[in-house]
């Protein structure tokens, strides 16, 4: 299927490829997540939560099962050896693929209290492992297993995993959920799917901190989950129509439409420029002219 782009700021046309058109790559998913790109295999691997499965795309054999039980998995990304590091709601934990397929589990509690459903993941440069934990795998069996939550609240952690040292990153958001770090890593984007349903930014201290809490943009119609920054600084975010994009600056840039409810992109393909958009049943793609901020 094919579905043109909608250019807002003209800005948006050196962004996106030219004519590009919005193609179908596989469905039957019940609940489409967690994209990642692993470049050593040319392979795109993402979630499909409510079926407790995970799959795996390449240009070549297209879509195939990669995990299945997946522990619920939802979102995803690679650490600094390339090895996927994966956020899982019914094991309320956050894991490591190891190179022979294994997995590691590296995190699943805060001081002696299990995590909610930990539900998205970023990697900073410097090895420390961000991840939000909102309570979606907690509040019915059909995305984990129902339960009351042990924290008794939704935070923003940051893991140290050479000393296993877990911290709360930020706790003023309701429903935390997408995250990722601006080009230089000074600032941390955060999307909350709770009220008020919008994204907001935090400056990012040599230490680790977060401060100064601040607006960033409320994508219309909403709302913002998972997102990415480009090279030159710029949030390309699923919305309540698509994938939108905005300037650093939070001037929205252009939309990308999308038939079915969209929960997060990727970028990644040969050369770094295919946006893969999960999105309910179905993996979406569009070629634009701009790659990852974390591959640049």
């Amino acid at each position: 299927m094919t579905n043109s782009y909608v250019v807002v700021d003209d800005t948006f046309r050196s962004l996106i490829e030219s004519g590009a058109e919005l193609q179908k790559l596989a469905d039957g998913c019940i609940w489409a997540e967690g994209p990642v790109w692993i470049p050593n295999e040319s392979a795109l691997v993402w979630s499909d939560v409510r079926s407790n499965r995970e799959w795996r795309w390449t240009a070549a054999g297209g879509a195939s099962v990669f995990r299945e039980p997946s522990n619920h998995a939802n979102g995803h990304t690679l650490d600094r050896n390339g090895n996927i590091i994966t956020c899982e709601h019914s094991s309320n934990s956050v894991t490591r693929r190891e190179a022979d397929g294994t997995y590691t589990t590296l995190v699943k509690e805060y001081r002696g209290g299990r995590f909610n459903s930990p539900n998205d993941v970023v990697v900073k440069s410097d090895g420390t492992i961000w991840f939000t934990d909102p309570p979606y795998g907690i509040l019915s069996n059909s995305e984990g297993f129902k339960r009351d939550s042990e924290i008794g609240a939704n935070y923003v952690y940051r893991l140290d995993p050479e000393s296993g040292e877990v911290t709360i990153a930020a706790d003023q958001f309701d429903r935390p959920n997408g995250l990722t770090f601006s080009p230089d890593e000074s600032i941390l984007y955060i999307a909350d799917t709770g009220e008020p349903r919008n994204i907001r930014m935090m400056d990012v201290g040599d230490d680790g901190s977060l401060s100064n809490l601040r607006f960033f943009a409320a994508p219309e119609p909403p709302a913002s989950d998972g997102l990415r920054v480009d090279q030159f600084g710029n949030i390309w975010t699923s919305a309540g129509d698509g994938v939108q994009v905005f300037s650093s600056e939070g001037v929205l840039l252009g939309r990308i439409p999308v038939p079915e409810k969209t929960a997060n992109c990727e970028f990644g393909g040969e050369n770094g420029t295919t946006l893969f958009i999960t999105a309910s049943t179905s993996l979406y793609s569009i070629e634009t002219r701009v790659i990852d901020a974390r591959r640049a």
